[in-house]
């Protein structure tokens, strides 16, 4: 289900063009996984990057994304953006399962959050014996991504190395017939990004233009300088309570990418 290299890489760029802002921008509406604000019991699984807070390695990376979080915030209309605590910015490489499905599957079976684990740690095996290249998967920023319930970084792959290591990890995730039996599967196409904040009641009024002139603005900010990189070191397994907190537990497995 995932893309060729060169594939992702144009039909990311092209989310970033005024016409796709312009289409983007009619259907935004605002997220049900936040009321009045906050987040709302949102529970699962995921693999990622660590957050920023757990995350050393790309300090100056996530430093200049808070900046870039509160210049947004500060050029928007008040209100129609739930910013992300940058402490949680993080890149979701899989996702997993989440809200009722996960409810659902740890009624049916008090296992399942061992069992998860279990075929995580197989899937994260499974990779490191086809995964023998030693060097850094990194990520450049390409732009602002308006996604329906919330505004996005869009990420491209620095060199097809480091969009193969990711799609290699994938596809050891997706492909794992044990996790699939667990009911989990690849439901949509990969789009490497970093949620800055989404999106709360939208305004009938909503300056549609302005806004989009404002985010192409950002873009031809990031043309101008060095690109910005993100080094996917490390992934791993966490659970989830909402959208603003990834539990970091010893018990969780990890893989170097």
């Amino acid at each position: 289900m995932d893309e060729t290299y060169q594939i992702y890489v144009n039909r990311v760029a092209s989310l970033t063009l005024p016409a796709t802002y312009q289409t983007q921008l009619k259907n935004i509406q605002k997220s049900p996984k936040f009321q009045e604000g906050q987040p709302i019991a949102f529970p699962g699984y995921t693999i990622l990057t660590p957050p920023y807070q757990d995350d050393s390695i790309n300090e100056e990376f996530y430093h200049q994304l808070t900046l870039v979080q509160q210049q947004l915030l500060a050029r928007i209309e008040p209100k129609i953006l739930i910013p992300v605590p940058p402490e949680s910015f993080h890149l979701t490489v899989a996702d997993l399962i989440w809200d009722d499905s996960y409810r659902l599957a740890v009624q049916t079976d008090g296992e399942f959050d061992d069992k998860i684990q279990q075929r995580i740690t197989e899937s994260f095996n499974n990779y490191q014996k086809f995964s023998q290249d030693t060097r850094k998967s990194q990520w450049q920023i390409l732009g602002l991504l308006v996604f329906p319930r919330a505004l996005v970084i869009g990420l491209v792959p620095c060199d097809e190395l480091s969009y193969s290591k990711v799609f290699e990890l994938r596809r050891a995730i997706y492909q794992n017939e044990d996790l699939i039996a667990l009911g989990i599967e690849q439901q949509y196409h990969f789009t490497a990004h970093i949620t800055l904040g989404y999106f709360d009641e939208i305004p009938t009024e909503l300056e549609r233009d302005s806004l989009e002139s404002i985010l192409l603005s950002f873009n031809d900010q990031w043309m101008e300088k060095e690109p910005q990189i993100l080094t996917i070191e490390q992934v791993e397994l966490r659970k989830f309570e909402d959208m603003n907190n990834y539990l970091p537990s010893p018990s969780n497995p990890s893989v170097k990418v």
